[in-house]
């Protein structure tokens, strides 16, 4: 089936075949990173589908690509696949049938925990340990991965600052010490710790009230325009989506 294209502002040209489902739905945002088609993917799922033991499809026939340092919002209503798409690319579950590709290499092929390191990765809900400080929160994956204990102190820093919160007053705090607002912060400081060239989100700000949602927003924006990661941001939210990915996919009922 040819896709739905909409660029921002335009009039929708729409294609599709006699024979084609309503069920599928690919919703396109062309801009200027669509075009660089000669850019490696950055990740692509071929013929993916995902089938849970007592027969269920959560996601089914999924063809699936995004180039290096766009942002994709991923949407639908719950049930629709959303957050089991987001597990298939850190490898948290394993597809059916069909492959998962990483920088141009199959993540079957990748060592599991070494991949999820290099995957930044914010949940719904932040996901912060409530019995480390923000400062251990933050600092986890650079200590994984072996940074000397200055390197991992600059970076703490210097990410706190990049997402508007003051390091000397908030690194020896505890999460339920911090507002919701300031806790999504950190989470996102957390999943960019070691500088990943990717990174996931699943509902980031789903939480939030309207002004600290629309103030996050503000902020994604800006360290995207700064940090050109490639990004996958999953919301329930249509004008979120719109204002924050390059590109929409949207998934119902486990197909694109």
């Amino acid at each position: 089936m040819n896709p739905v294209i909409l660029a921002k502002g335009n009039t929708p040209d729409v294609h599709q075949d006699d024979d084609a489902s309503p069920h599928h739905l690919d919703l396109l945002i062309p801009g200027p990173k669509d075009l660089a088609r000669m850019n490696p993917w950055a990740l692509e799922i071929q013929q993916v589908s995902k089938q849970f033991p007592d027969g269920t499809y959560a996601l089914q026939n999924i063809e699936w690509s995004m180039t290096e340092g766009e942002t994709m919002a991923l949407i639908g209503e719950s049930g629709s696949g959303k957050t089991t798409f987001l597990r298939l690319l850190n490898r948290l579950i394993e597809p059916t049938t069909g492959a998962v590709v990483i920088q141009g290499k199959p993540a079957c092929l990748q060592d599991p925990i070494q991949l999820r390191r290099r995957l930044g990765y914010v949940p719904q809900d932040g996901g912060l340990f409530p019995h480390w400080t923000i400062k251990q929160n933050v600092c986890l994956v650079p200590h994984l991965l072996g940074w000397p204990l200055e390197q991992q102190l600059e970076r703490l820093d210097r990410l706190l600052s990049l997402v508007n919160l003051n390091p000397s007053q908030i690194a020896e705090r505890y999460p339920i010490e911090l507002s919701g607002g300031q806790r999504q912060r950190v989470a996102v400081a957390r999943a960019l710790a070691a500088d990943p060239p990717i990174v996931l989100l699943d509902e980031p700000f789903g939480a939030l009230d309207p002004l600290t949602r629309h103030d996050l927003q503000d902020q994604f924006l800006s360290l995207q325009a700064r940090l050109q990661k490639t990004m996958v941001l999953v919301t329930h939210d249509m004008s979120e989506a719109f204002r924050l990915g390059d590109r929409i996919t949207i998934l119902k009922e486990g197909c694109i």
